[in-house]
């Protein structure tokens, strides 16, 4: 993407990597012809091509969805764990 973009005179970051990996898929599977400096020059073409829209303000917050469950994890057999319930009943609720 360095190479496209120094080639075509843009930013880096304006270059669409999911369209950067879908045409290197699809030009790694067909096979080289006779000269292959002139493939890879056509690809760097291709790859500037495809640009992404400037997107202030966009953020992304790196958090998990999943919200904690208010039972312990089943760290034994579900068989053990079973028999234990069925002896001693279910643990009482902490909070």
């Amino acid at each position: 993407m360095a190479q496209s973009a120094l080639l075509s005179d843009v930013l880096p970051r304006t270059l669409s990597f999911k369209h950067t990996v879908q045409l290197w898929q699809a030009w790694d599977g067909n096979p080289k012809q006779t000269d292959g400096q002139d493939n890879a020059d056509k690809l760097l073409a291709l790859v500037a091509e495809q640009s992404v829209g400037n997107r202030p303000g966009r953020i992304e917050p790196r958090a998990v969805k999943r919200r904690p469950k208010p039972y312990p994890l089943l760290t034994q057999t579900r068989a053990l764990a079973r028999a234990q319930v069925k002896k001693y009943g279910h643990p009482k609720k902490l909070g």
